[in-house]
């Protein structure tokens, strides 16, 4: 029997059951509690009058049952009228800005924003004829207005910033830009529609990296668009149709698997986070942590009114800048590996300086700026590692 959804089940049940649908068990009466996988490229239509149709699936690079189950469990996250998977979060963020603009419009995107998402707009972007005005990563929504001109057709957020983690007044900016009939995007990888909805703040399109949060373990490229009004749907669908954009079954299946604990995962990771960064606070050699949920953090009060938590990623900034000392302190942890990404069960370290030095973000810091990533692992373990690398870290400072 297929679960319908209840309006007063809270988010963690929801998510358990989101995606039971007709769709995903093709019929079957028997099945087991997850989706079947179906491997296809061909699709065998029932009769002459299906081959055209628009209500049937007819080619697998559009997805089927799980794909569909997929899609229905996000939409159901983010409180959508509708939700489209791809291939990885870079896509989802690419696909979601064609929608929206075309030759000649204007777009105003945040310069905190993850660096393909730069390049996109620097690039591709640039050369069909759309032009990318950045504004500060802490702008208030009557500064990144007054960047509009007629041709502005879009916003792109990103909040908090990548790497460095600035916050904005999302309802704030929406609003604006609502009133002048512009757009709003947000990359909401961050706050993965568990810690902050988009949607329900007045964003149209709301972006994720599933590679992150929603799959969890480090293992998946995906990302997801989740849109308001079916208009926006129906735009970034004509997208994936055209570009031949397609989603592995087995790669759906795995993150709609993840998604079921993404609320408990989400809470563990935010309460080791909050632990570590109280630590790192009290630190001689560190001169800023940059975690919202901090009271002396800046965007303290944003994060407390927009958001429910926190999860594990958060900046820190020590107290020297020399390449010699930051390449100690992150060649001696042994617990935190040192890579890109991130949302997995795993701790992360990396050096954020090289992606944020870049014109029009207003980023200084005088100490190196690292992004850490806690993971699943015991936090008392975690801030002994991050000791011993505090402790290469003021031994290179001290050499000559």
């Amino acid at each position: 029997m297929s679960k319908t959804a209840n309006p007063d089940w809270r988010e963690a049940t929801r998510l358990v059951h989101a995606g039971d649908s007709p769709d995903a068990r093709l019929g079957a009466a028997a099945r087991g509690v997850n989706p079947a996988v179906q491997r296809a490229s061909t699709v065998l239509l029932p009769d002459a009058a299906s081959l055209y149709s628009s209500d049937m699936r007819s080619y697998g690079r559009t997805g089927l049952g799980v794909q569909a189950s997929l899609e229905a469990a996000i939409c159901e996250l983010e409180h959508g009228s509708g939700a489209a998977v791809f291939s990885s979060g870079a896509a989802a963020i690419t696909a979601a800005l064609m929608a929206v603009l075309s030759a000649g419009d204007e777009v105003l995107v945040s310069a905190g924003v993850y660096a393909p998402t730069r390049r996109f707009c620097n690039g591709i972007l640039k050369r069909f004829g759309v032009v990318t005005r950045y504004f500060s990563p802490r702008a208030t929504a009557d500064e990144v207005m007054a960047l509009a001109s007629p041709n502005t057709r879009a916003v792109m957020l990103e909040s908090p910033a990548s790497l460095t983690f600035e916050f904005q007044d999302i309802p704030a900016i929406c609003a604006a830009a609502r009133a002048r009939g512009i757009v709003s995007l947000i990359d909401n990888t961050w706050g993965a529609s568990v810690l902050f909805k988009p949607l329900d703040a007045g964003i149209d399109l709301s972006i994720q990296a599933l590679t992150k949060y929603a799959s969890g373990g480090s293992d998946v490229f995906m990302g997801s668009v989740a849109t308001r009004d079916p208009v926006h749907g129906a735009a970034v669908r004509e997208i994936m149709q055209d570009t031949g954009w397609a989603v592995s079954p087995d790669d759906c299946y795995t993150v709609l698997r993840s998604l079921r604990t993404l609320p408990l995962r989400m809470a563990r990771h935010g309460a080791s986070a909050l632990q570590v960064a109280q630590w790192l606070e009290q630190q001689p050699e560190v001169a800023q942590v940059l975690c919202p949920a901090l009271p002396g953090s800046p965007d303290h009060e944003i994060w407390k009114r927009d958001y429910s938590g926190l999860n594990g990623l958060f900046g820190v900034v020590l107290k020297s800048g020399s390449v010699k000392a930051a390449s100690a302190f992150l060649d001696g942890l042994s617990l935190f590996g040192l890579g890109f990404s991130w949302g997995g069960f795993e701790s992360l370290a990396v050096l954020g300086d090289p992606q944020v030095r870049n014109p029009g973000r207003g980023w200084s810091a005088s100490g190196a700026l690292m992004r850490l990533h806690i993971g699943l692992e015991d936090p008392h373990d975690l801030i002994a590692d991050l000791r011993t690398g505090l402790d290469a870290f003021a031994a290179a400072c001290e050499e000559p």
